[in-house]
């Protein structure tokens, strides 16, 4: 009876392979990111898509523990599409899932860390690519270590409003003191590592190269680009994406806005060109559906995600 209908719907459930767009109406079905299946079978899949919803080490506003759900929602637009602006289905070749979201017990946050940072390493242990969608900030600091325990210390490609290098004495979950402890635990390199769309000041910079807001006008998106690769090198890196980069005018659903900031054109055309960077995880967080409009900064967050999840797959369609 199926084979009648004239659209499917629900692939997130019923999809029949995690290859190609689901072509399903935007506005029904089972939601997932971008329709992709849900699965915790990571049996040749390339990359999944997960969810962190945390948001207990915020220093401002609450919200971003829907960050998954406003990610997962606003990213149906785009299903079945050739994806701007790389004009492919990214899903043809890459084989995608949505593996659903980190599991933990919210009246214990003293364990949460441990547990996102084992779950995202059991996702590596597999050679899967893990993109994770936030969640505050804080939950980067255990994404980085499982990341760093497979592939090394790593260059952090930081796009935020805030340098997040506040002093943590180890003991603190601060969405706000991630970065510093990264360093100081020597998860990331700073001497490759780049903070882009800085718009407030921490009492040091930890060594990362920084980008502020301001200087976007005079430095262009080629200028950014050059400067991100030059810092950056060869080597490996993770890449993490606070929605707070962009100005409040594009991305208001958020805890911690920052006038002054990126547009979404200008950060998607920055992240676009950064194809030939050996990326081995990402992440985009502090989206907060509470405080959106229309989904603006949900759409936001999937654009990045969309755009990250497109370098992989030009990745992939050279390598092969």
């Amino acid at each position: 009876m199926t084979s009648d209908l004239p659209r499917p719907t629900d692939n997130a459930f019923l999809g029949k392979n995690v290859k190609g767009g689901s072509h399903e109406p935007t506005y029904a079905g089972a939601l997932s990111f971008m329709r992709r299946r849900y699965s915790r079978d990571l049996s040749d899949v390339d990359l999944a898509v997960w969810g962190i919803p945390f948001d207990a080490s915020v220093s401002n506003r609450p919200g971003a523990r829907f960050g998954p759900q406003g990610v997962r929602r606003a990213s149906a637009i785009f299903d079945g599409d050739p994806q701007y602006p790389f004009q492919m289905d990214p899903f043809e070749n890459l084989a995608c899932v949505d593996y659903g979201d980190c599991v933990f017990d919210y009246g214990k946050n003293a364990d949460i860390p441990g547990h996102i940072q084992a779950q995202a390493s059991e996702i590596l242990s597999s050679n899967t690519h893990l993109f994770s969608i936030g969640g505050d900030h804080f939950v980067t600091y255990s994404l980085l270590k499982a990341h760093v325990a497979k592939h090394g210390p790593l260059a952090l490609v930081q796009f935020d409003a805030h340098q997040d290098t506040w002093s943590d004495e180890g003991d603190r979950i601060d969405h706000g003191t991630f970065t510093g402890r990264a360093v100081r635990e020597g998860l990331i390199d700073p001497e490759r590592s780049i903070q882009v769309g800085i718009r407030t000041h921490a009492p040091e910079t930890c060594g990362l190269e920084i980008v502020y807001g301001h200087e976007m006008d005079d430095l262009g998106i080629k200028g950014v680009v050059e400067r991100i690769k030059d810092r950056v090198g060869g080597g490996t890196a993770y890449m993490t994406f606070d929605i707070d980069c962009l100005d409040p005018a594009f991305a208001p659903g958020t805890g911690t806005p920052v006038s002054g900031g990126l547009s979404s054109r200008e950060a998607l055309s920055i992240l676009r060109e950064l194809g030939t960077l050996n990326f081995v995880g990402g992440d985009v967080v502090e989206v907060a559906p509470a405080y959106d409009h229309a989904d603006i900064t949900s759409i936001a967050g999937a654009s990045v995600a969309l755009t990250y999840i497109g370098l992989l797959a030009e990745r992939k369609a050279k390598e092969t």
